[in-house]
């Protein structure tokens, strides 16, 4: 961007009188704020002028220099446009949501014999059903340990289905009826799925009648233990469904409540299916100073829906800047009528009262946890005497089981606590086995690379979960990417790996340092270290999982599903098939000496007998 002060009287004077949106960009380049408007021209020009009060807006417009945009057919149009523009750039003066991932869904898998009920997030491409969405992952977890308690559909990958040649210990605590190995038939296993799919459509109540009448069958026919096991899924049936019912309401909503107190804002969402309360998620956007409830909804409501699947009726506790226009992009977005209320009464309007309480209990306690966080950082500035408050720590760990499958994290803490739309992890490779510090470096090179080249923020503190030589190879690498600034610390745990006993590296002055146990500098860094293990390890267990998701004998040309069930069962397992000579294999019905051949050859390299 050129240095000459920027002159908006040219660039106002050429924009149409027609629906758009406008982008504005600082001397940097960087996008500071998106807009719609219905008339491009009018509204950009409105910025300059004198009469302009807001202070948010002066600030912004002092940074200002240069505008783009485009010209839309419709003003709902231009919202939607504006909306994936904001998704995009992330605008400092633009109302942001935080957490802006995909909504969760229940998939019932269709092209199956024994279908199976799992948890999914992103794009619906797999032939089958979605229920939802859900507000969280937590909701769908919570939902889907009920089902099996009452409908015991399998909930387990269809690698891990398929290559049992024993039930596992979902059978053995009555969670699942052992489909695997064939201790259900198709049609018993058929009307549990049907089952699940009317629970999770809302009729429960039916479902209720449909087990009612079975167990009095199964009483008349002296089947005591089945009429027993069906009473026992009705008494829990009715329990979740005295839970999650919602007082005469049968179709889909969601409710929406916004409080704002000292600046902050916090929605509540509560989600409506079928008549059923699938639970609440609570978000904090970021917003610019002096804005609005009425304006915090409307961008969240924009921000929250637009192409995702969305409601036919949303409850919100205040009106809604722009509402016309926001339900006409919606229902145009939605490929049906989306309404906006906010005058209701009755059930609904206590429907808004629990949101309304929700909201403002979560933005309290979260003024109290940031306040505490406040203080910890604080702490963690004079203990290790930092020349100023630290606003954002990341942490780095290795996980790894014998060198196999190594992964690496990096958590990020600010003031609020943690980041984790900041979290990354790296797939180490091309290292030696279990080499924890060439893994580091590798790891630290990567991150700051990117960082250098203006793909996120340094931190104000880098924690090493490790000793001296972890901290070494930090030092090294942000030396060798020339990060000036970055303070360094070693975090490791004493001899007995006691908590309280962590010794801190210094890697400024080499000092150690240990803090007493109850030091609040120490319980922050503590807690930072637990969470990128947590985060290590859990990439580490996935990608080893994936790694050996699938079967040696899944690679061998002629073992289809059913040879390779076959053969497990012949053999208990593939450990013992890893084991086999070729005449073994060759006698299990199904398999030819030449299958034999290749099955053995598999484990044993090109060897023969």
């Amino acid at each position: 961007m050129s240095d000459t002060p920027f002159d908006p009287q040219p660039l106002v004077r050429s924009l149409p009188e027609q629906p758009g949106v406008y982008r504005m960009l600082n001397k940097d380049g960087t996008v500071i704020y998106v807009g719609k408007a219905r008339k491009l021209r009018r509204r950009v020009a409105s910025y300059f002028t004198k009469s302009v009060k807001n202070p948010r807006t002066r600030s912004m417009v002092a940074q200002v220099a240069d505008i783009s945009f485009t010209v839309t057919h419709t003003e709902a149009e231009a919202l939607i446009l504006e909306n994936n523009l904001i998704k995009e750039h992330n605008p400092r003066y633009n109302v942001l949501l935080r957490d802006d991932k995909s909504y969760p869904f229940i998939f019932l898998s269709a092209t199956q014999t024994f279908p199976r009920l799992g948890f999914h997030r992103g794009a619906r491409r797999q032939a089958g059903r979605y229920f939802g969405p859900f507000p969280s992952a937590g909701a769908v977890r919570e939902t889907l340990s009920h089902l099996q308690k009452v409908f015991p559909v399998r909930q387990c990958e269809d690698t891990f289905f398929a290559n049992r040649s024993r039930p596992c210990l979902q059978y053995q605590i009555k969670r699942c009826t052992a489909p695997c190995v064939g201790y259900i038939s198709p049609e018993e296993y058929a009307r549990d799925v049907e089952h699940a799919v009317m629970f999770l459509e809302g009729k429960s109540g039916e479902v209720i009648d449909r087990l009612v009448a079975q167990m009095e069958t199964a009483s008349e026919a002296l089947d005591f233990e089945q009429a027993a096991r069906l009473r026992d899924r009705i008494a829990t049936l009715r329990r979740i469904q005295e839970k999650q019912a919602i007082t005469g309401e049968k179709g889909d909503l969601d409710v929406v409540a916004c409080i704002q107190e000292e600046g902050t804002a916090c929605v509540q969402v509560f989600v409506i299916r079928h008549g059923q309360n699938l639970g609440n998620k609570t978000f904090y956007p970021k917003t610019p100073d002096e804005t609005e409830p009425g304006e915090v909804l409307s961008a969240f409501i924009a921000r929250y829906y637009l192409g995702r699947d969305t409601p036919r009726e949303i409850l919100v506790n205040t009106a809604v800047a722009e509402e016309t226009l926001l339900e006409e992009a919606l229902s145009q977005d939605a490929g049906h009528a989306v309404d906006i209320r906010h005058n209701v009464r009755s059930e609904r309007r206590r429907w808004l009262e629990m949101a309304v309480t929700n909201a403002r209990t979560a933005l309290r306690t979260r003024a109290a946890r940031q306040a505490g966080q406040g203080r910890r950082m604080e702490a963690l500035q004079q203990a290790l005497d930092l020349e100023a408050l630290p606003e954002r720590l990341e942490c780095f760990d290795i996980s790894h089981t014998r060198g196999e499958a190594t992964v690496a994290s990096c958590v990020v803490f600010d003031r609020e606590g943690a980041v984790k739309s900041d979290y990354r992890r790296f797939n180490i490779s091309d290292i030696e086995p279990g080499d924890d510090y060439a893994a580091m470096r590798q790891a630290l090179e990567r991150r700051y690379t990117r960082l250098k080249r203006g793909e996120g923020v340094l931190p104000d503190l880098l924690v090493i979960d490790g000793g001296p030589g972890q901290v070494k190879q930090a030092m090294e690498v942000l030396e060798e990417l020339q990060v000036d600034g970055v303070p360094i610390i070693g975090i490791s745990k004493g001899p007995d790996r006691r908590p309280g006993e962590e010794k801190l590296f210094v890697a400024e002055t080499g000092e150690t340092v240990i803090l007493p146990a109850d030091s609040a500098a120490l319980h922050l860094l503590q807690q930072i270290r637990d969470e990128a293990h947590r985060f290590a390890i859990t990439g580490h267990r996935n990608r080893r999982s994936k790694s050996r998701r699938s079967s040696s004998l899944e690679d061998i040309p002629g073992l289809g599903p059913k040879r390779r069930q076959t053969i497990l069962k012949q053999f208990g397992g593939l450990k013992a098939v890893s084991r086999a000579g070729i005449d073994d294999l060759a006698r299990v019905p199904g398999i030819s000496r030449e299958l034999a051949q290749r099955i053995y050859d598999t484990f044993h390299g090109d060897r023969k007998d």
